[in-house]
């Protein structure tokens, strides 16, 4: 078990510990080292001893508080469950992997762990000088041509803010624990986010991705609250845009079955020593919102409807529309856990990584989903090429994205599929699959019969 203190303003540091692997290496086995020529059957649980597989291990902010360690008594059982269809074996996602996470993480190039404060804050740069550009093109033009290419272009650029700002609450974006709450209030409070608020949520969804309950982020319905829901509201979760437009309402009201809000100390998303920063960042949040109705005094309501709410509804969208395909919508059933079949690492192996065309250069790879979801510290710069390292490792437990065009207009296709089959999963069981509501596919004409 990883030991944890607070930083000082960004989440999680950890002490230095000594992090057991579920499996070892292939060649050895505690001290002992396979021979030229020896085997071994993997079919048996592998006992592994008390003595750690890898010491350098670091998790950064938003890191499992629960790292998943040996299991002393009974071994790990590696087998790669596979069932028949058809005649031909099968590739089952929901069966332990035969790989731990010191091996990922030994394939990746030790300079992809490495944060560059320059380079993350050049992006920064980057992005405010394009927001700023593409609202003096607006004011300037003030032509109903334009608006429309200015509230996707804007809206598109204040997710890339937001994306920075995650990167920030991961605390991949700097050491400097200072410079990372001043740049994570910046980003996220010029976009209503609560900084403080969604990076201790964000460091919950982490933890405990994969998980039915303790998800945070999209988790799903179990059959109970779903039946619980009314019809309305079980038709709204389930049909565009209004999924789209969920990320406001979850910041005030969290998901169903869940209580708290982001914005009030006392929501048991928090533990009382984080309620100091839970207040700063709601703070930075209400001067926002001054700063917007002084603009509204000075420019006018409507000018200010066009150059900062359409392109924030725009931001909503991309951020609901991308946390929900990096947890959902992939062709095959992905399992979710309860119990002991949950890990750190099953659970991390859920995730999805997902091509953006032009927009994963604007939106700094968040697409790059898998490896982000196991080692939230490396920087966004570095994703793809530890993606590209860890690939061999994962097998087929990595689930290669569809390439897009241009433009990532394939992704509806999953979103709607998605949308239209998973609803909820069975209130019992260790690894359960979406359930689909038949009542929800229905016609209407279906339904007045």
């Amino acid at each position: 078990m990883a030991s944890f203190v607070l930083s000082e303003c960004c989440g999680l540091r950890p002490l230095p510990v000594a992090l057991h692997s579920r499996v070892p290496h292939r060649h050895q086995i505690g001290n002992f080292k396979l021979s030229k020529g020896q085997s071994i059957d993997i079919r048996r649980p592998i006992r592994v001893g008390s003595r750690a597989l890898l010491r350098d291990w670091a998790l950064g902010v938003s890191a499992p508080l629960r790292v998943p360690a040996v299991e002393e008594d009974g071994g790990w059982d590696v087998r790669v469950e596979k069932k028949e269809v058809g005649g031909e074996e099968r590739f089952d996602p929901g069966s332990p992997p035969p790989f731990g996470l010191a091996e990922i993480r030994a394939a990746i190039p030790k300079h992809c762990w490495v944060k560059d404060t320059w380079r993350s804050v050049s992006y920064v740069v980057r992005d405010v000088l394009v927001v700023f550009g593409l609202a003096a093109a607006a004011t300037y033009l003030n032509s109903w041509a334009f608006w429309p290419i200015y509230w996707v272009a804007q809206g598109t650029m204040f997710w890339a803010l937001f994306v920075l700002g995650h990167d920030v609450g991961h605390g991949s974006f700097s050491n400097d624990t200072k410079l990372n709450s001043v740049m994570g209030h910046f980003l996220h409070s010029t976009i209503l986010v609560p900084y403080h608020g969604w990076r201790i949520s964000h460091r919950t969804h982490h933890q405990n991705h994969g998980h039915v309950e303790n998800d945070e982020s999209w988790h799903p319905l179990s059959e109970k609250i779903y039946k619980g829901l009314d019809s309305t509201t079980r038709k709204l979760r389930f049909s565009v845009p209004f999924p789209l437009l969920a990320y406001p309402i979850y910041l005030w009201a969290r998901s169903p079955g869940k209580k708290g809000s982001h914005f009030h100390p006392d929501s048991d998303l928090f533990v009382p020593n984080e309620k100091k920063d839970v207040i700063t960042s709601s703070t930075c949040f209400t001067a926002m919102l001054g700063v917007l109705a002084g603009l509204s005094w000075v420019l006018g309501p409507l000018q200010m409807i066009k150059l900062y709410a359409v392109p924030y509804f725009i931001f909503v969208m991309w951020l609901d529309l991308v946390t929900y395909l990096h947890h959902h919508g992939h062709e095959d059933k992905l399992p979710w856990y309860r119990g002991k079949e949950w890990s750190y690492l099953r659970g991390g192996l859920t995730t999805l990584d997902r091509d953006y065309g032009w927009i994963n250069n604007i939106h700094h790879d968040i697409g790059t989903h898998v490896i982000h979801h196991l080692f939230p510290q490396i920087p966004h710069y570095h994703l793809i090429e530890a993606t590209k390292a860890a690939k061999p490792v994962l097998g087929k437990y990595y689930k290669e994205p569809a390439k897009s065009g241009p433009m990532p207009f394939h992704l509806f296709k999953d979103l709607g599929r998605s949308l239209k089959n998973d609803h909820y999963v069975s209130d019992s069981g260790d690894i359960v699959y979406y359930q689909t509501d038949p009542q929800m596919n229905e016609s209407p004409q279906n339904n007045s019969r």
